[in-house]
């Protein structure tokens, strides 16, 4: 897959002065184009946070985020997620998921694990990393985890899911170890794609989406560059990803609730704050295009 570090571009907007407020997800009163919330991964933030968590909240709600996807750091309020939801309440932030352990879902925690993220109204708690996902004679035991894990959830109207790096893309029976995934866990099991790894294992993360619709409910936006690609810059909007049709996926076959920017390298010059409001900045255009496209047929 032939890498390039020019921007996809962005279509001239065709409603001016529409702004859309961080992706909220909200539908017009003349309009029945519902569109995906913008969240943002913590981890992209997390050296702000471990110094001003609730400033960095406040940072981020007044960007125009309109949820944030937790990733084990909560600062002050780890042992009171009941305070930390009434701050989110009012700065406007939802909580669009977080990135958990299978230890955090086993027998013993399973119940302080769901307490903990009921409290701040999460619905999706996502496998963030397994090595076994990419082992041959591991990758059952994840799919079993997976499914148990989505049955002991579902009484409690929660949806576990799973988070793919690169490895998850490297060849197994014939197809990946991420497909295998897919195949054989619960249609109510997430896929959380992260579009960055995807296409840095040389995927196309469009495809990934029509692949197995409905799975992707929670989708992480990002451009990776690493040691592999030193001319790439890492945000939104730059890099070979087709980002309109990504959205259009997304929404259209994903059944895609929630965008979540993460921001796993920072460009030259740029602190993690100034990277990710640009890559907000560039996906709230394109689904601004998505919305205007859709008024005007």
């Amino acid at each position: 897959m032939k890498r390039c570090n020019k921007q996809t571009p962005i279509a001239m907007l065709l409603m001016v002065g529409f702004l859309l407020a961080g992706g909220t997800g909200m539908v017009s009163a003349n309009s029945e184009v519902t569109l995906p919330g913008v969240s943002i991964q913590l981890w992209s933030v997390k050296e702000d946070l471990s110094k001003d968590f609730d400033g960095t909240l406040t940072k981020l709600a007044n960007m125009g985020f309109a949820s944030v996807e937790f990733a084990g750091e909560f600062g002050h309020y780890a042992d009171n997620p009941k305070a930390l939801k009434q701050t989110m309440d009012n700065l406007g932030l939802k909580g669009s998921g977080a990135h958990v352990s299978f230890e955090q879902l086993n027998a013993q925690n399973l119940e302080k694990t769901v307490a903990f993220y009921q409290a701040l109204d999460v619905n999706y708690l996502i496998i963030g990393w397994d090595e076994r996902a990419w082992d041959s004679q591991r990758i059952d035991e994840v799919v079993q985890l997976l499914n148990q894990a989505a049955e002991q959830l579902k009484k409690f109207g929660l949806q576990v899911g799973f988070h793919n790096h690169d490895h998850e893309f490297d060849d197994y029976q014939n197809s990946t170890f991420w497909d295998y995934i897919a195949i054989n866990t619960d249609a109510a099991v997430i896929l959380q794609q992260d579009v960055g790894w995807t296409t840095y294992a040389g995927k196309d993360p469009v495809d990934y989406v029509k692949r197995y619709p409905g799975r992707t409910q929670t989708t992480h936006y990002k451009v990776l560059a690493l040691d592999k690609y030193p001319d790439l810059i890492p945000l939104i909007g730059k890099g070979e990803t087709d980002w309109p049709a990504l959205v259009q996926a997304n929404i259209k076959v994903g059944d895609t609730r929630w965008l979540v920017v993460e921001q796993e390298e920072t460009p030259k010059g740029m602190t993690r704050m100034q990277a990710v409001e640009k890559s907000l900045h560039a996906l709230n255009q394109y689904l601004n295009i998505y919305r205007n496209q859709s008024l005007s047929k």
